[in-house]
Parts: C-alpha cells; sequence; structure tokens
C-alpha cells in the first residue's frame, strides 16, 4: 500500500464524520447507530439520502450543500476514496454529511426502518457477469426495501447502456412507477419523459449536472449520460427480468470489456 493511502486511512480515523465497518468488523460488533442516524449523529428530523458507492463523495458533498435541511451520506468501500469527500465536507463545516465505509452488500444492516428516504446510485459498476451484484438488480432491491420509506426514491445516473437498459426491464417487468428517464441527460431530448410530457425543474437539472470525478472522464470520451429515478413499493415482490442484453464494449475508463460475450442476462 502507497505511503499516501496509508496517510489517507490514518486520517479517516480521525475524521468525525466517518465510520468504518468492512464485514471484518461488522460481523463481530454490532452497528449500534441503525436506526438512529438522526439522533445520535445528525441530531435532526430531516430526510436522509444515501449515495451507495459514493467514490470520491462528490456527489454527496454536492447535494449536501444544495440541500442543508437534507442528512446524506456517503457509502463506498475504499476508504483512500471517501478520504477526499469527507475532508472536503469538514473543511466545509457540513454537518448534514456522513461517509460510511463499508460493503453494499450489508447496507440493510447499518439503517432501520423506513429510515431512508431516498438513494443515489451514481455511475455505479455495471456486473455485467454477475447480476446479483448489481445496485439496481432485485436481489439490492429488496435489501432496500428492509430501510427505505414505502415508494422511497432511487435514482440511476450511468454511462452504462447495459445497466440502464437492465434497469429499464426490471421497472417494467416489476412495474415500479417511473418518475422520470433520459438517455442522454446532457442533450435537448427529453426521451420518455418528453414523450408522457414530464417537465424536469431548473433545481433537479442543477443536482443533475453535479459532476463526478468519472462521469468527466465519460463525458470526455463522449458517452451518453444516462438518468431515471423511480419508486420503490414495499408491498412490490420483485422478480428478475428474463432478457439477454447486449454488453458495454468497455468495461472501464480507457480499459476494453473483460469479457468475450456478447449479451448477458
Amino acid at each position: 500500500m502507497s505511503k499516501g493511502k496509508l496517510e489517507k486511512f490514518a486520517a479517516l480515523e480521525t475524521f468525525k464524520n466517518v465510520f468504518q465497518y468492512p464485514f471484518s468488523v461488522i460481523s463481530e460488533v454490532a452497528f449500534d447507530m441503525k436506526g438512529k442516524w438522526r439522533e445520535q449523529y445528525f441530531h435532526n428530523d430531516n430526510p436522509i439520502v444515501l449515495e451507495l458507492g459514493c467514490g470520491k463523495g462528490e456527489y454527496t458533498v454536492g447535494l449536501a450543500r444544495e440541500y442543508p435541511n437534507i442528512n446524506f451520506i456517503g457509502v463506498d468501500i475504499k476508504g483512500a476514496r471517501i478520504y477526499t469527500g469527507a475532508k472536503q465536507a469538514l473543511e466545509e463545516g457540513l454537518d448534514n454529511v456522513a461517509f460510511l465505509r463499508t460493503s453494499i452488500e450489508i447496507i440493510d444492516r447499518f439503517f432501520g426502518k423506513d429510515e431512508v428516504q431516498e438513494i443515489w446510485l451514481t455511475f455505479s459498476d455495471p456486473q455485467m457477469k454477475n447480476v446479483h451484484k448489481r445496485l439496481t438488480s432485485t436481489f439490492f432491491m429488496d435489501r432496500y426495501k428492509r430501510f427505505m420509506v414505502d415508494g422511497g426514491i432511487v435514482h440511476l445516473k450511468t454511462d452504462s447502456n447495459f445497466l440502464f437498459t437492465y434497469t429499464t426491464y426490471m421497472i417494467k417487468v416489476n412495474k415500479l412507477p417511473i418518475l422520470y428517464r433520459t438517455e442522454n441527460l446532457y442533450s435537448n431530448d427529453l426521451d420518455e419523459a418528453a414523450k408522457a410530457n414530464v417537465k424536469i425543474d431548473e433545481k433537479t437539472r442543477e443536482i443533475l449536472g453535479i459532476h463526478t470525478y468519472y462521469e468527466n472522464q465519460w463525458i470526455e470520451r463522449g458517452l451518453n449520460i444516462k438518468y431515471m429515478k423511480f419508486n420503490l413499493p414495499h408491498k412490490t415482490s420483485l422478480v428478475e427480468p428474463n432478457i439477454e442484453i447486449k454488453l458495454d464494449d468497455y468495461r472501464s475508463y480507457k480499459r476494453p470489456k473483460r469479457s468475450g460475450l456478447d449479451k448477458s442476462k
């Protein structure tokens, strides 16, 4: 491990807005703030919004600036990435921000029933080989329902046509209410939203204009940025869509795709 990473990990131990509970820790020590984030950390009754796979925390911090009356929690397993957003939030005195370093597979161990109002998924790994690792899969949706309010909102912002297409089918098969959808966020074409006469307000457009580190790379590469948001009702019994989807022709920035397949479910 590089000296820079070691220094960041050491600094994280002193950051009051960072909670580090990887699986090795949570398996031994229960997270005693589950269901009590407002009471024990934020000290208010404001809504809680999660950014899962927050990376450097650009969205978490950006949203917190725009909405001081909403609590934001960025979640990622990479401590060296979280360091950037956590440090910035402390320097700016943003007391409506926290970061949780853990695996998203066990996210339901950290939040109680009806504790979270919204989830943001920003440029998640499309996980083209394994449906159970996709953050918009029914595997994860069933976990989100354990701690989200009934009908809570899930936002997906992605460069991946595979993940966007998969999520579209997942929503359609399960008849989840879709609130907005566009295949090219930064064009004048509103896609399905325009066809349904759905307007996007300026405040929302400003929020969607917050660029992450990876998003700037995708834009530089000429890829369309896709976005959708939908409700997640509690009563819905979710099933996986049974359809093959063409794989993305890349895996991550400036790397070729790793799979030799052309399609996946």
